[in-house]
């Protein structure tokens, strides 16, 4: 049987989720098909059920091995739990080709595109950090405003009307000790 298993890292990603079902229908996946719109380094239900259900001789499939795994440790642990039930994975983009398990040429280009990918997403996340600190020195860079601060009038306006800071906290969606923090820097 084919598994397979489609996601994307957050809720607004509606097409790249449509794109990777598609792909999977169009190879045969029809039968078992997993999908969640979950951040890799967030809980995978969808995942951890798929490969819970596949058995001996099932292909697990997905679109792109980023699709699939947060970093090689992950996905050498997927692909050995894959390996000890049976089951071989495929994956349909593989840089323009089409790659599985069932061989060891297939074993060994996963695992080393695995690498590369964790690889590449560690510089970007230096590279974006060098960014930010660059941006830090120059004063380009401020950072978000903090959310309870941008809603310190409406705070004011609510204590002026007798709300306590449990009330206030719950109607502008902050906590309570935003709010008597806020207020009472106000007072002093």
């Amino acid at each position: 049987m084919l598994i397979g298993y489609a996601r994307t890292s957050t809720f607004d990603q509606v097409a790249g989720l449509d794109a990777q079902l598609s792909a999977l229908e169009q190879v045969g996946c029809i039968e078992r098909l997993f999908r969640e719109q979950v951040s890799s380094v967030g809980e995978r239900e969808q995942l951890d059920q798929a490969l819970d259900f596949a058995r001996e001789g099932d292909v697990f499939v997905v679109v792109r091995l980023d699709r699939l795994a947060r970093s090689t440790t992950d996905l050498l642990r997927i692909i050995d739990l894959l390996e000890t039930k049976g089951v071989a994975l495929r994956v349909l983009d593989f840089g323009g080709a089409e790659m599985d398990t069932k061989s060891p040429t297939g074993r060994l280009m996963i695992t080393m595109f695995g690498a590369l990918a964790q690889f590449e997403r560690e510089l970007m996340l230096v590279r974006q950090r060098e960014g930010i600190e660059r941006a830090k020195r120059e004063g380009k860079y401020k950072g978000r405003a903090p959310t309870a601060l941008r809603k310190l009038p409406a705070m004011r306006a609510l204590a002026g009307e007798g709300l306590t800071p449990s009330e206030i906290a719950n109607r502008l969606q902050v906590s309570r000790a935003s709010v008597y923090r806020l207020l009472s820097a106000e007072r002093a």
